[in-house]
């Protein structure tokens, strides 16, 4: 099947959405001001917590996410399914946005630069980090030809060059805060809260989908108490049901048959 045919039709839908909120916001700019996830504003417009993510300001940005949703859509609805595939979306999307939100707040009360509150902020971005996630957890050994490197390592690539080119063009700051939290949002609800439908568990406690293996292997002592500390503050109880051999327990005993259908389905 050629890549660019075979697209979902949820996917289909949601591409219409991007490209209609890209369209709306450039008939009526001062849409933007209700749409777009502007920090000073979130209070009372409430709703841009979730309108933010679906809207493109950019025709560049409406492009890639349009694209970026069709191809990795593709491979991860069927396999998830069309409402737990929808469901990550939106969680993802309203999470990242109110991390957004309280990181600007932040940042505005440490420098006092009312830019922090006034930059419109919006598009697809997040959610994209977070589909990188799902293709890292699902074929992680798999090369990509193009690229020359494991599908494991297309979250992490995709962090270094949003933080290397911010560095670089004051705009693209402004999506790497998106990046960030909707690469750790997408490992957070994969890692702990996603249903499995063959095992009717949570999560997925595999050694090869820690945190850590985010990073480069020289690093992964001091980012794994790291994350299991912040893992704790987020769920709770959740990041604790798994043993260092990566299978569901309860009360210390691992529940037979997760790891086989596991590795089954990985493979």
């Amino acid at each position: 099947m050629s890549i660019y045919s075979g697209f979902t039709r949820l996917c289909k839908g949601l591409a219409v959405v991007l490209i209609g909120g890209h369209i709306v916001v450039q008939i009526l700019p001062s849409a933007v001001s209700y749409l777009a996830l502007i920090p000073a504003k979130t209070i009372p417009f409430g709703w841009n917590l979730v309108t933010a993510g679906y809207i493109e300001q950019s025709i560049y940005g409406v492009v890639t996410s349009t694209i970026g949703l069709l191809i990795i859509g593709k491979l991860l609805e069927p396999l998830w399914g069309s409402r737990e595939f929808l469901k990550f979306i939106f969680v993802v999307n309203f999470l990242t946005s109110v991390c957004v939100f309280i990181t600007a707040i932040s940042l505005y009360y440490i420098t006092w630069q009312e830019a922090y509150l006034y930059r419109p902020i919006s598009g697809f971005q997040g959610v994209l980090a977070g589909f990188l996630v799902g293709i890292k957890q699902i074929i992680p050994d798999q090369e990509l030809s193009l690229l020359k490197i494991k599908a494991k390592w297309l979250p992490s690539l995709a962090l270094l060059v949003s933080v290397v080119v911010s560095f670089f063009t004051t705009e693209s700051a402004s999506y790497l805060s998106t990046v960030i939290f909707g690469t750790y949002m997408g490992w957070i609800y994969l890692r702990y809260w996603q249903r499995k439908t063959e095992t009717r568990l949570r999560g997925d406690p595999s050694d090869e989908f820690a945190f850590s293996t985010f990073f480069p292997e020289f690093l992964r002592p001091v980012i794994d108490p790291v994350a299991t500390i912040l893992g704790r503050i987020l769920c709770g109880r959740r990041s604790e049901t798994s043993d260092e051999s990566g299978g569901y327990t309860l009360g210390g005993t691992s529940l037979p048959g997760s790891d086989p259908i596991e590795a089954s389905r990985r493979r």
